[in-house]
């Protein structure tokens, strides 16, 4: 049975993957394996005693949209109101029915704000877009990347989360500008979360390990040729070029053939050639159209690029 490794150094983040799993696993701390996966109910004495642990100041946050909370919560926030001193409230955008109409709203609404002075120079400082993920290491490969420096390089991104997608397919459109969910059961939303996977996803949680530590302690204590699929997601725009060299070391040995690895980055360019050495790399396939194919693909519009290596058999 194959078994999922989560790993995450946000200690909160384990515990909230493992909500309703009061049983110990045997020499396992309690925060590190899905036990069970149930719907819990909106309040009550069970609800309660499953985020006891994680917090009471915490638990209130659902009670408020817990969506509005985090460095992307707050960042989104912060666009909300910078948009609305300018007669704009995001909200509306998702009022459109069709893709035509996501793009007039685009045209009318958002893309003129991106003319605004204060708009422009809060874009250009290297901290502006920490909350979206983006280092600042990386805000210089990102405003390279387009014309406009990274006010273009943002309208664009904004124009391709608005236009690109049908908003009744993309929950990434009403995370960002509904800050939540639809309220409609028949809304978008993470295939996790809806009612029709529910007993798929209970029946399968206990396959999910979830560690609290970095991949890169992680993979040292794997067996060589142990592991076929890597998501990095978007850690290494976070990492020193030796600590993605090293990382890279690590994935390579402990890789099977034919093994994958995906990752996302915030500029288009893949990032591993002159940061991982040239004999590590030569184990490893670059999939070009697989990855251009993802990236078009990708509805939350954030990253740059969607990159895929194949591990040489």
């Amino acid at each position: 049975m194959a078994t999922r490794i989560g790993i995450e150094l946000s200690p909160v983040a384990c515990r909230l993957v493992e909500l309703d799993g009061p049983d110990i696993v045997p020499g396992r701390p309690p925060a590190t394996r899905v036990l069970s996966y149930s719907i819990l109910p909106p309040s009550g004495p069970e609800t309660v005693a499953q985020f006891e642990s994680i917090g009471r100041r915490r638990i209130s946050m659902f009670a408020r949209n817990v969506y509005r909370y985090g460095l992307l919560g707050s960042f989104i926030g912060l666009g909300h109101a910078l948009a609305r001193v300018y007669g704009v409230d995001p909200r509306d955008a998702l009022r459109a029915r069709t893709l035509g109409e996501q793009q007039n709203f685009f045209d009318a609404a958002f893309a003129p704000l991106f003319e605004k002075r204060l708009v422009r120079w809060a874009l250009a400082q290297p901290v502006s877009l920490y909350g979206l993920g983006i280092p600042p290491a990386q805000f210089a490969a990102l405003q390279g990347d387009r014309d406009g420096g990274m006010a273009g390089v943002v309208r664009e991104r904004l124009q391709r989360l608005t236009c690109g997608f049908r908003f009744d397919d993309n929950y990434f459109a009403w995370q960002a500008f509904g800050r939540g969910y639809s309220d409609g059961e028949d809304g978008p939303l993470p295939p996790y979360l809806r009612r029709g996977n529910f007993e798929t996803v209970r029946a399968r949680a206990e396959r999910v390990e979830v560690l609290n530590r970095s991949l890169t302690e992680y993979l040292p204590d794997r067996p060589d040729r142990s592991l076929d699929r890597f998501v990095l997601l978007d850690a290494q725009d976070w990492m020193t070029p030796s600590r993605i060299d090293e990382l890279w070391r690590e994935i390579t040995r402990t890789a099977a053939p034919g093994a994958r690895v995906i990752f996302r980055t915030a500029a288009e360019a893949d990032l591993l050639p002159g940061k991982v050495g040239r004999d590590v790399l030569a184990n490893w396939r670059y999939e070009a159209d697989a990855s251009r194919a993802f990236t078009a693909r990708d509805r939350s519009a954030i990253y740059g690029g969607f990159h895929l290596y194949v591990r040489a058999s």
